[in-house]
């Protein structure tokens, strides 16, 4: 592939932007300075650096982000900033997107991707991938409340009773739950049903992927191929 069509697909700017870096100097490949915007290169394991910053080629983009509170899953955010400012720009350039919403104030694990095939996968219902959160509550949590999360809730708008997959008490006013579904404000909303009221709430896991402890608030990586696995919907 062509230099300037690789950085053009990585997210670099235009065409016309990324032929500028190059003739600039500002792009090297294996530790030289090419000035050539034809030149080709193989993208297999291709790694390129712009400004001194190095870079993988990657054909989709995969990653996770440890989303903090006070930021919305939109590029056209309405009251805070944009999770998308917590990205190097070449991301959000190269039409990455998120993977499912996560509240302006739910917290944790945020899945981005420019792959289409996968961002359906993930947000279909049919797939049912589960969703492990972290809940804070207003109230102590008794028995009942439990007990109701764990046999179902009636959320007002629907007809079907609404079950948590899994149901762990972590403390007097913290509960473990995982839905299956990808209801409107579901948890925040079982909680209500069952009594009490969700005052924080921050997403663990998705599949078998867990957040991991050493990706702080804010903070993003790419997913790799054990990551992709373990979210089971490839």
């Amino acid at each position: 592939m062509d230099l300037d069509s690789i950085l053009f697909t990585q997210g670099f700017g235009s065409r016309r932007q990324c032929r500028a870096l190059i003739a600039e100097g500002r792009v090297s490949i294996g530790g030289a300075v090419c000035r050539e915007p034809t030149a080709s290169f193989s993208t297999d394991a291709l790694s390129f650096e712009v400004d001194g910053q190095q870079w993988h080629f990657r054909e989709r983009a995969y990653l996770m982000l440890n989303k903090p509170a006070g930021y919305e899953c939109s590029r056209e955010p309405q009251h805070h900033l944009s999770v998308f400012a917590l990205l190097p720009g070449q991301l959000a350039a190269r039409g990455v997107q998120c993977v499912g919403r996560l509240d302006e104030d739910t917290t944790g694990l945020l899945l981005l991707s420019d792959d289409g095939k996968f961002i359906h996968a993930y947000t279909s219902p049919k797939r049912k991938v589960p969703k492990t959160y972290l809940a804070t509550t207003r109230h102590p949590l008794d028995d009942t409340q439990l007990v109701a999360l764990r046999d179902g809730v009636l959320l007002h708008g629907e007809k079907q009773l609404i079950a948590a997959a899994a149901v762990h008490p972590r403390g007097e006013r913290l509960v473990e739950l995982t839905v299956n579904e990808g209801k409107y404000h579901q948890v925040k909303r079982m909680i209500a049903a069952a009594g009490n009221r969700c005052e924080a709430l921050h997403r663990e896991r998705i599949g078998m992927l867990a957040l991991p402890s050493t990706l702080a608030p804010g903070a993003w990586r790419w997913l790799d191929e054990a990551d992709l696995d373990a979210l089971g919907v490839r």
